[in-house]
């Protein structure tokens, strides 16, 4: 009797470890190629063929990608089904249009001049507001008011809209890279230390 109740304790405490695996898993491949799509549609245009990741340099890069395939190959058909991210949901394509509206407006010319850059955290912020005639600088705050308000909202909205909340922050990350990773030549973006950098 003892024997069977332990095996049964054992049984469910492995079908209670499948169960957290499975709530937890976080498809990080999927989500580089949803990201990509995402900033790709929002900027208008893909990175310069030399800026693309280096597979030697870690953390990420194609060997991170390769690994993430084999690992969802290779996990069970229940996590295997979750990975996909979906990013397009109306809320999710209103948020983008939105985003993408405001791109071509302004965000390109505050690029191009240096008055704003990416942050580390998938944020746009003033760099220097000197970089713009005196009679545009007072609308620069707004429009990045704006911008962040809407990449906030559009990381929650695709973590819910995937079934998983608690993904928020890690879609935040892996959107920091990519607007990074996709930021034309001339454009700043802050390194993980806070410092402005200039691709």
């Amino acid at each position: 009797m003892k024997k069977l109740n332990a095996m049964l304790f054992l049984g469910l405490v492995f079908s209670l470890a499948a169960c957290v695996t499975i709530n937890v898993y976080f498809p990080a491949a999927a989500a580089e190629r949803a990201a990509e799509k995402f900033v790709g549609d929002v900027l208008g245009e893909t990175p310069e063929e030399g800026l693309l990741i280096n597979p030697l340099d870690p953390p990420s890069g194609v060997m991170l990608m390769a690994a993430a395939n084999l690992l969802d190959f290779l996990v069970a058909d229940a996590q295997a089904q979750q990975a996909e991210i979906d990013i397009n949901t109306p809320q999710i394509n209103a948020i983008k249009a939105r985003m993408a509206q405001r791109q071509r407006q302004h965000l390109d010319a505050l690029f191009d001049a240096g008055a704003i850059g990416f942050s580390s955290d998938g944020l746009v912020t003033v760099r220097d507001r000197s970089a713009v005639p005196l009679s545009e600088r007072r609308t620069i705050e707004s429009i990045v008011a704006d911008e962040n308000r809407d990449r906030k909202a559009v990381y929650r909205e695709i973590a819910v809209a995937n079934g998983h909340p608690e993904w928020e922050k890690e879609i935040q990350e892996t959107f920091a890279r990519e607007w990074v990773r996709n930021a034309r030549k001339g454009w700043f973006y802050q390194d993980s230390n806070g410092a402005w950098r200039q691709k």
